[in-house]
Parts: C-alpha cells; sequence; structure tokens
C-alpha cells in the first residue's frame, strides 16, 4: 500500500527540508493543504525531486464557495484526485441542526462541479462535529445522511477525543470512508508538549480493533498525521513502520 503524510504535520518545517524527511521514511505521497501552494513552483519541484505525489488536497470552505475555478486549476495541476473540506473556524460552526442540515446541503452543492469533474469529493472530521447539539442531533450524520453524495476523510483519533466510538460509525458509514487520517492520542499527562498526540501507534487508539474494520471499507488513501509533532523525523519513521504492520 502507498502510505500518505498530511503535510500540516509538517508546517513548521521548511518544505523542501519536510519533503526530503518525508520521502526518506518510505513515504511515496502526500496530502497538501492551501500553504503548500504559496510557492507553487518550488513545491512541485521539491515534489518531483522526492519522488512524492499529491493524490489529495484540504481546500477550506471559503475558497471552495469562492474560487473554484482558480482551486480546481490548481488541483488538476498537481494531479489531485481527491478534494477534502477538511474543517470549520468556531464562528463558522452551525449552532442547531437546522443550520447543519444547510451546510450539508450546501456542501452537496459544492461537490457537484469537483464531481462531475471526476473528483472524489469528502469532508474531514474533527472533534465537534460528534458532539450533541441540545436536541441530541449529531453533526456528523447530518452532513452523512443529508449531503449523500459526498464522502468522508474518516479521522479516527478526533472521534475518540470527542468521546465517542469510532466503531459504530466506521460499521454504518464504511462505504462512505474514502480516505483516513491515521493519528494517534498520547496516554493522559504524556506528550503535553506535542498536545496530548503520539506517533501513530505509539498512542492509546485501539488500531488493532479500527484498521481491520478501516481496510474493508472504500478507503483508497491512508495519510498519517500529528498536529504537532515536536520531532518531524521520528514522526514520520515511527508512523510509517506502525502502518505497514497493517497492511
Amino acid at each position: 500500500m502507498d502510505w500518505s503524510f498530511q503535510l500540516y504535520s509538517a508546517r513548521n518545517t521548511e518544505i523542501g527540508e519536510a519533503l526530503k524527511i518525508i520521502s526518506r521514511a518510505g513515504f511515496t505521497q502526500v496530502e497538501a493543504y492551501g500553504d503548500n501552494f504559496v510557492d507553487a513552483d518550488g513545491f512541485r519541484d521539491a515534489l518531483k525531486t522526492n519522488g512524492l505525489s499529491v493524490p489529495s488536497m484540504h481546500i477550506n470552505l471559503g475558497p471552495l464557495r469562492d474560487s473554484h475555478d482558480a482551486m480546481l486549476a490548481r488541483a488538476k495541476e498537481f494531479s489531485v484526485s481527491h478534494i477534502v473540506c477538511p474543517y470549520l473556524d468556531v464562528d463558522e460552526r452551525p449552532e442547531s441542526a437546522a443550520e447543519w442540515s444547510a451546510l450539508a446541503q450546501e456542501l452537496s452543492v459544492l461537490a457537484k462541479p469537483w464531481i462531475d469533474d471526476g473528483f472524489t469529493f469528502a469532508w474531514h472530521n474533527h472533534d465537534f462535529e460528534f458532539q450533541a447539539l441540545s436536541d441530541g442531533t449529531v453533526p456528523m450524520q447530518v452532513i452523512l445522511d443529508e449531503a449523500t453524495d459526498i464522502q468522508w476523510e474518516i479521522d479516527v483519533a478526533w472521534i475518540v477525543r470527542a468521546a465517542a466510538d469510532p466503531m459504530p460509525w466506521i460499521e454504518k458509514y464504511g462505504s462512505r470512508i474514502s480516505a483516513v487520517h491515521l493519528k494517534d492520542i498520547a496516554p493522559v499527562g504524556e506528550c503535553s508538549d506535542e498536545d496530548g498526540w503520539a506517533d501513530f501507534g505509539h498512542g492509546t487508539v485501539d488500531w488493532k480493533a479500527a484498521m481491520p474494520a478501516l481496510l474493508k471499507t472504500g478507503a483508497a488513501l491512508y495519510a498519517v498525521e500529528h498536529d504537532n509533532p515536536n520531532d518531524l523525523e521520528r514522526f514520520a519513521q515511527r508512523s510509517i513502520a506502525s502502518a505497514r504492520q497493517f497492511a
């Protein structure tokens, strides 16, 4: 399997050096996000030098709404096939079931031109989508049940951080999972300088249960991620070693 690397994990390292570290660890793919394209020519050259492809990229809601043509051109330039809407700032997050339903409908509208053009379009979760509203509505369920034409880039660790069980979600929505973020949570009290995250396979997430279930879904892309690693090379090397134990 070709393992991918979410470049947000490397945001504190100069991109050329980061790609060297990622390639040296054994990765062949990366998942890009907006900042990676500030110097698009330099990014493209560094990818080529290090033998890395970009099958997926994160695009925030604002550019998806306002800059479709530019984002489409960028995706095609880098041979991206998988588009992910990754996050909502606090002031963007709906506060009611009706507002989440409206967002789901908007996501379907935003996804349509991408899907029509042959791309996969997915939503990436954090913890807030699993925090029930006052009426018991779970936002992630609204997105998946109402935006039925989009896929899901599942982040298992964020589900666990929301105090939810990822296994029923994987079982129910496995056919919608197009990509997986492989991220881990440190034991309580450890890795405080890394915001409580751990290298993939070195934390408390039950990957022995989750990975076999995920590998049975339609996911075509598996990207390791760490939101704040203090040693990029350590994280890259240990995470791909853990990933290789599963497939």
